[in-house]
């Protein structure tokens, strides 16, 4: 099956080494300077297109954490939206560091991922100019994205907007008895600038 243009073009911008040093310089308060990296992974590939995903503190790059899955595929049979489904690895430990060292992700296969059912974002697309667009990813209506890590309960509220040069996160973490965020982009997105291509 050949991928469609949208859905490349989404990997393409998705795909790359990134960090936040202009927000974390401006507003050093509520933004940690983080390195991301988002790299392609040869799983799914029959209809789709997986990224490895981890990020680290700019200040200790060597403890990399949030290790996760993104599979970008077509929607549904009626949807013309694309979609991005997040697992979780297994084992996160044994990819930690996979996005300074991708050879780590040579021997990835699907059976050492878990699916996370809820944790599922729907992606429309905005065209800026000729070629150049913008992707919005916002979660799946009555979608709630909660997992056990470590034997803790976690939910995540996810989302991203990304464009050629740019990719902005709104990912949060969510306190499952009050409902309200306790980390990640509790004051709007983390702002990355694309450093390195994919």
């Amino acid at each position: 099956m050949s991928l469609s243009s949208q859905l490349t073009v989404l990997g393409e911008y998705l795909a790359g080494e990134f960090d936040n040093q202009e927000q974390a310089i401006a507003d050093p308060a509520w933004y940690v300077h983080l390195r991301l990296w988002q790299r392609p992974v040869n799983l799914f590939s029959e209809d789709s297109i997986t990224l490895f995903a981890e990020q680290a503190n700019i200040i200790n790059l060597d403890n990399p954490y949030r290790q996760r899955i993104m599979r970008l595929k077509p929607g549904g049979d009626f949807d013309p939206h694309l979609q991005v489904q997040y697992y979780m690895p297994k084992d996160p430990g044994s990819l930690k560091g996979a996005g300074r060292n991708p050879t780590l992700l040579d021997t990835l296969t699907s059976d050492q991922l878990d699916l996370l059912p809820g944790c599922v974002l729907t992606v429309t697309q905005q065209t800026l100019a000729p070629n150049c667009y913008k992707f919005v990813a916002t979660p799946v209506a009555n979608t709630s994205c909660r997992f056990t890590y470590l034997g803790n309960s976690i939910q995540v509220s996810l989302g991203f907007e990304a464009s050629a040069a740019q990719f902005h996160s709104y990912d949060k973490g969510i306190d499952t008895a009050t409902g309200k965020a306790t980390w990640g982009a509790i004051l709007g997105p983390y702002r990355y600038n694309k450093r390195n291509q994919y």
